[in-house]
Formats: C-alpha cells, sequence, structure tokens
C-alpha cells in the first residue's frame, strides 16, 4: 500500500509543540491539514505559530514565499470534531493519559471513514492498549516523531498487536513521503529507542552514585572518548529530569520493574527537589546567572614511560600500538596470551576494561574504552588504593604523550564508555531476538533518534562478536543482582562466533 495522496486531508487534534510539530510536516509535505483542539482558541493560535514557522523558513530560503503562502492556504483551525469527517489520516497529541486518548479514538471513529488511518504520537503508552477502544483497532497505528518534528528525521512506525500490516506500510511510506526516515517497530515499551537508551543515562548515573566521578567528568568521558554528541548528564539537563525520570519509571513499570531498568535514586532525589535542569536554572548542573561552569578532572601533567611492553592481542584497542609508536616511544612485544594488557617499566600493567576492577590485581590501572582512539581527546584510567603511584603516573603519561587529556576515575568496573556500550548493545541484540525491530532499523533508530555516533550493531562489528558478552559476564559476577546479566541473545551471539572460529572456551 502506498502513502497517502497529497490531495488527502490529514487532521492533528492537540495543538501543544508535539501537534504543531506534526501538522507542519504534513502541511510543508503538500497536505490540506486541519487543526483541533479542545480549548477554545488554541487551534487558530497554532495555526499561527505555524504560520510564523514558515516566514522563519522563507527567511533562512529553506522556503519559498510562494509555497509557504500555499502551505497556509492548506492550514485550517477545526471548531470541532465533525470537522475532520473527510479526513485520510488523524493524528493525536494529546494528554499522555491512556483514558482520555481512548476517549478521544472512540468519538473519532465514529466521525470519520472506515479508511481513515488513526494514528497517536504516544512515547510512554502501549499502542495496543490505546487501540483497544477501537471497534476496529486494525488501522490504528503509533507515528512516535522526535521532538521538534520538522527537525528531527526519525518516526518510530509502531503497530500495536491489532494492527493491520497494510495500515501499517501506509503509515510508514506515508512518513517516508513526508520526508522523515521511518523504521518499523512492535509495541514494546519505549517502542526502539527510549527502550534501548536507558543504559546510556543509568550507567552514567551508577557511576555517579558509586562515587567513581561527577557529572562534568562522565560527560567529558562519554564525550570525547565515547564519541556522544553530549554527556548523559548534560542531555538529561536539557531533556528534563522530570520528563527523562519520567521515561525511565515508565519503561521500568512496563516490564514489571526489570532490574535492567530500574530508575536512578539520584535522579529521583534531583527530581523531589525541583531541579529538572535548564528550565528550571538547576539540574546536575548550575545554569544560573554567575554560576561558575562545572569542569571535568583532568590529570597534571606527568612524564611518560621511557618504553612499554605488549602481551597478547589489545583487541578493539590494538590502534593504540601505532599511536604510542607515533609519539616516539618504544614498543615491545611479546607472545604472550594474557588478553589485553600493556606492562609499563614499572612493572604495574594497563589494560582495557572489561569488567573486572583494579583492586583484584596487583598494580593494574584500566582505560577506558574510546570510539576512536586516535581521535579521542580524553582516555578514563580507573585504579585501586592497591594501585602504586608509579604505575598511575606511567600510565598517565602515557596517554598524554599521545595528546589526549586524563581523567583519573575510581575503582569502577567496566568503567564508563565500555559498560556503557556494552548494555546498549545487548539490549539491541535482546531487542531484535524478540521481534521489536530489525538490525538495520535499530541502527537507524539509535543514529537519528539520541544521534549516538554508531548503532549498536556497527558497534559490535566494530569491538568483536564476543567483546559484549565477555565484559557484562564480568560485571555481572562482581554485581549479581541481574542488572548486569547477558541477555540470552547476546550468548547465542558470542557462542556462536566462538563455533565458527573453531574455538572451545
Amino acid at each position: 500500500m502506498t502513502a497517502l495522496d497529497l490531495s488527502s486531508p490529514v487532521a492533528v487534534v492537540g495543538t501543544g509543540t508535539m501537534g504543531q510539530g506534526i501538522a507542519q510536516v504534513a502541511l510543508v509535505a503538500g497536505h490540506p491539514v486541519r487543526l483541533y483542539d479542545t480549548v477554545p482558541g488554541r487551534a487558530q493560535e497554532a495555526a499561527a505559530a505555524i504560520g510564523a514557522r514558515l516566514d522563519r523558513l522563507v527567511e533562512k530560503d529553506r522556503l519559498t514565499a510562494a509555497d509557504r503562502d500555499a502551505a497556509r492556504a492548506r492550514l485550517l483551525p477545526a471548531e470541532n470534531l465533525a470537522d475532520l469527517a473527510d479526513c485520510a489520516l488523524v493524528a493525536e497529541a494529546v494528554l499522555e493519559r491512556l483514558d482520555v486518548k481512548q476517549e478521544l479514538l472512540r468519538e473519532l471513529e465514529g466521525i470519520v471513514g472506515a479508511d481513515c488511518l488513526l494514528v497517536t504520537n504516544t512515547s510512554s503508552l502501549s499502542v495496543t492498549a490505546i487501540g483497544a477502544a477501537l471497534g476496529d483497532p486494525g488501522r490504528f497505528v503509533g507515528l512516535h516523531f522526535f521532538n521538534p518534528a520538522p527537525l528531527l528525521p526519525l518516526v518510530e512506525v509502531v503497530s500495536g498487536h491489532a494492527t493491520d500490516v497494510t495500515m501499517a506500510t501506509r503509515a510508514y511510506e506515508t512518513a517516508r513521503a513526508w520526508g522523515k526516515t521511518p523504521v518499523a517497530c512492535a509495541d514494546t515499551p519505549g517502542f526502539i529507542v527510549n527502550r534501548i537508551a536507558r543504559p546510556f543515562y543509568a550507567e552514567a548515573f551508577a557511576v555517579y552514585e558509586a562515587q567513581g566521578a561527577d557529572p562534568a567528568t562522565i560527560d567529558a568521558i562519554l564525550r570525547e572518548s565515547g564519541g556522544f554528541r553530549m554527556g548523559a548528564f548534560e542531555l538529561t539537563d536539557l531533556i528534563g529530569q522530570d520528563v527523562n525520570e519520567s521515561v525511565t519509571h515508565s519503561v521500568w513499570q512496563s516490564f514489571f520493574q526489570d532490574v535492567r531498568f530500574t530508575p536512578s535514586l539520584a535522579q529521583r532525589r534531583l527530581v523531589e527537589s525541583g531541579r529538572f535542569g535548564r528550565k528550571t536554572g538547576q539540574g546536575w548542573y548550575d545554569y544560573r546567572e554567575g554560576a561558575e561552569p562545572s569542569e571535568p578532572h583532568t590529570a597534571e601533567r606527568a612524564q611518560q614511560p621511557a618504553y612499554v611492553v605488549v602481551e597478547g592481542d589489545l583487541g578493539p584497542a590494538a590502534e593504540l600500538l601505532a599511536l604510542v609508536r607515533e609519539a616516539g616511544i618504544p614498543v615491545r612485544e611479546e607472545e604472550e596470551d594474557h588478553g589485553t594488557r600493556l606492562v609499563l617499566p614499572s612493572g604495574g600493567q594497563l589494560a582495557l576494561a572489561d569488567g573486572q576492577t583494579s583492586v583484584e590485581f596487583r598494580d593494574v590501572v584500566y582505560f577506558d574504552l574510546a570510539l576512536d582512539y586516535r581521535r579521542a581527546t580524553r582516555i578514563a584510567l580507573s585504579a585501586s588504593q592497591d594501585t602504586t603511584s608509579q604505575t598511575l603516573t606511567e600510565a598517565i603519561g602515557l596517554f598524554q604523550a599521545l595528546g589526549k587529556d586524563v581523567s583519573v576515575i575510581g575503582d569502577v568496573p567496566g568503567m564508563i564508555v565500555a559498560r556503557t556500550v556494552a548494555r546498549i548493545v545487548d539490549l539491541a541484540h535482546d531487542a531484535v531476538a524478540k521481534g521489536v525491530a530489525t538490525e538495520e532499523d535499530i541502527d537507524t533508530a539509535m543514529r537519528l533518534g539520541v544521534n549516538y555516533p554508531l548503532g549498536p550493531f556497527e558497534w559490535s562489528r566494530k569491538l568483536g562478536r564476543n567483546w559484549a558478552y565477555a565484559l557484562l559476564d564480568d560485571l555481572h559476577l562482581r554485581e549479581p543482582s541481574g542488572r548486569y546479566a547477558p541477555s540470552l541473545a547476546l550468548y547465542r551471539h558470542a557462542y556462536a562466533s566462538d563455533k565458527r572460529e573453531g574455538s572451545t572456551s
């Protein structure tokens, strides 16, 4: 089934930020658009606001004046729901309450034609549950736009339990015709993005709660080593702590309080204090006038080591050897399979984060995962009270010689980037195994929906098929709550790799 014809009227019920955004997308694509809101005068105000945004697009040469005028002529406020009777698609963007949405849709079903596509933009409620109020839930589908809808390309096309595949296809193709990038998704808590993104926030908060590092340092490591656009603390301050915590709590409850999605107590306290982030002037950071900016912990300059010895395969950190040589530091290689480690002149070891702690070994410093060690501008190191000061100094000096800022954090197993990426990869594999979405759609959704530098499956291939499983298995042994237990899907993925490579380990 193809996309809706551009001559077909589209309606949006609910004229808040998301409603206006969806209306603008359909309008600019070429549809006649009708706006309805239960509050008198609100639809007219929304139409004026959309018109003003079209004016700004003309000023920025993103829309011609003629196209703007034509779009304005196609935009009509509706005085009542009966005015939407001939619409081919009606999207609701009203209050995120199941009873409110169900009541609205029941009323709409009695007004619109039998072939009208009914759509919800819900981000937290079950599409199946909302559609259960309809006599014909087969024509009901979720189109989850991301805010701001006119700018962000991703749309999650969510099929409820009763959604007819032809209607889901029509919604998918219509979103594509509107210039969006649609991804198909089953009706699961959080859909794709809000389900798989939970560890990005959760692991940063967990490191903070464990006194591993402060927010500014964690954010800097996620950005400058992990390649993420923003750190978890600054991003949730931008989103709003109340909004982010509400989504986390909703996903957790919807998964019957699955420990993998457990909300953060530290974030709960922040919300209880009314510190919602930028919109209130305080969140994890202080945005009030005159407030001192928070700076990440950065180690003082240290002497670089005279040489390093490589034992075994450095795996995802193999590119470090070229950087060390380019810095003029001699590298000695030994044919010993001791895992991913370097030996420093002091005799201490430098190892890639693997889910173990520094205190378990004599004189070891762990370094965190980087998206690209050549381009990374900061590296995190982790040491315990048993790590000698000389070994830590040499480790700091080594990475500084490579042109990196160095942040020393507490003895945190899996550190920051490594544990975050491993958990994202695990949830992605689990989602595919449970029929939530395809690998390709998940990678697309995470790149476009939350600006990840790589999709989870791209990251998985880059790091090696059993890397995430091994790290999470180590973490699970040290914190056997179930939070870090690798999924069966990830286990199968790692095991299949071993079988194909002829390994019996």
